[in-house]
């Protein structure tokens, strides 16, 4: 049962750091982020796991996990109130080819990274974007203009 709480702790502390860094940190990684990432796999296995190697606490830590996932899954469809809270919502960046420079800054996003997503997008310049809007998933939506 120590497994569970401990497994329970630990993906509590994931979930607000992953929220913490940013939707946009975490949709573009750099190669030392996925060594971070990495890294931080194996500190979390040695705190939740301590010295229990056995089958058997793998595979109560690895439920455990997947129950709390499903269970914020199913609260953020459930209550709408949560779901901001545990999903975020999609933050518009650019109106009518204007850029909102301080939704930019909170996400902590350039103007010229905005500028690449617009061109991956087929649009030109941000004149040519009727809206874009950071998703909730860390992705660009680009609505041209016409």
């Amino acid at each position: 049962m120590d497994l569970v709480f401990r497994a329970a702790a630990i993906f509590c502390v994931l979930f607000l750091v992953t929220r913490l860094i940013g939707r946009r940190e975490l949709s573009s990684l750099e190669p030392f982020d996925i060594i971070l990432l990495v890294v931080i796999g194996d500190l979390v296995q040695q705190g939740v796991t301590q010295s229990d190697y056995s089958v058997t606490g793998a595979m109560t830590v690895i439920a455990t996990f997947a129950a709390l996932t499903v269970f914020v899954s199913w609260i953020s469809f459930r209550y709408r109130r949560l779901r901001l809270a545990l999903d975020g919502q999609p933050i518009v960046l650019v109106m009518d080819g204007k850029v909102l420079e301080g939704n930019l800054r909170r996400e902590r996003m350039t103007v010229e990274e905005l500028e690449m997503e617009a061109r991956l997008q087929q649009a030109e310049s941000l004149d040519d974007v009727k809206l874009a809007v950071l998703e909730t998933g860390g992705n660009v939506s680009i609505i041209p203009k016409g």
